[in-house]
């Protein structure tokens, strides 16, 4: 299950997506700010396709938008989605200067809880970037936590990061109850998408722990909440990481059949860089 960090990048961008809101009409001139709202919107669509170079263009022109509105919760939230599409494609130091932009402007306007979520989301890109060990980036998660009160999606979100901590640092019981408490608030907010990643990334915690029943029951479940939603990169991903938990097993047929389904929806994605990295599995 060696693809988890796109997964975590897709599945954070759609955090941002899902916590943002058009300011409601009060009779204001608010077209740059619908405009760039209703556009992280369209961007966090195009990266959860894993296509990361529209969402890169789309991000360009929302973040000019929201800096001509002068917004500063827009601007912090496209920020932190803009680095998050900067990661995934490799340029790592300037999506640490996107989070560090919003960590400041959040500063600057005294929203202690978007400050936080920021150092949050600079502590998850430490921690897959491997800028930081995973116990500082739980520590730094534990601490900042205590300011993330309002918002449910944020809390479910430092839930995530401090599972992913503790996946890495081994601790895969109090990993697997971490990414539950996130589950649940998904679950209560119906942001499918989420759930299905928290399902995810307990099948990898179950996997390393030795759980294979576990893990493919995880799997199983993203995988139907996936359909319902027609999430089809999360589909994609998931039936390659259960071809992995199956080859892992020595249940060698079941892992090649995993494959080809993975394989097809990717290549259904026109995405002709997993298909590749599918065949790789196939044939070896």
């Amino acid at each position: 299950m060696n693809k988890i960090k796109c997964v975590i990048l897709i599945t954070i961008i759609l955090v941002l997506g899902s916590c943002s809101s058009a300011p409601k009409n009060t009779g204001e001139i608010k077209y740059l700010r619908t405009y760039a709202e209703k556009g992280l919107e369209s961007a966090v669509k195009e990266a959860s396709l894993g296509k990361y170079n529209s969402a890169f263009t789309l991000l360009t022109e929302y973040k000019r938008m929201a800096i001509l509105a002068d917004d500063p919760s827009l601007i912090i939230r496209i920020c932190l989605s803009f680095g998050n599409v900067l990661l995934s494609l490799g340029r790592t130091d300037e999506a640490f200067a996107e989070w560090d932009q919003a960590i400041n402007e959040a500063r600057i306007s005294g929203n202690r809880e978007l400050l936080s979520v920021s150092r949050v989301f600079k502590a998850r890109g430490n921690l897959l970037s491997g800028r930081a060990s995973a116990q500082s980036v739980l520590d730094e998660v534990i601490r900042e936590s205590a300011n993330i009160k309002t918002n449910r999606l944020y809390i479910a979100f430092s839930w995530q990061v401090r599972g992913l901590a503790l996946h890495s640092m081994g601790s895969y019981r109090e990993a697997e109850d971490a990414m539950k408490r996130s589950l649940e608030i998904h679950e209560k907010e119906k942001a499918l998408e989420n759930a299905s990643f928290d399902w995810y990334t307990i099948a990898s915690i179950r996997s390393l722990a030795g759980n294979t029943a576990g893990a493919l029951q995880a799997l199983e479940t993203a995988i139907v909440i996936d359909r319902r939603i027609e999430n089809s990169w999360g589909l994609a991903a998931s039936w390659r990481a259960m071809g992995d938990v199956y080859r892992k097993a020595g249940r060698n047929d079941d892992a090649l059949d995993a494959y080809k389904r993975a394989g097809a929806i990717y290549a259904a994605l026109d995405n002709a860089h997993e298909v590749a990295e599918i065949n790789k599995r196939i044939n070896n």
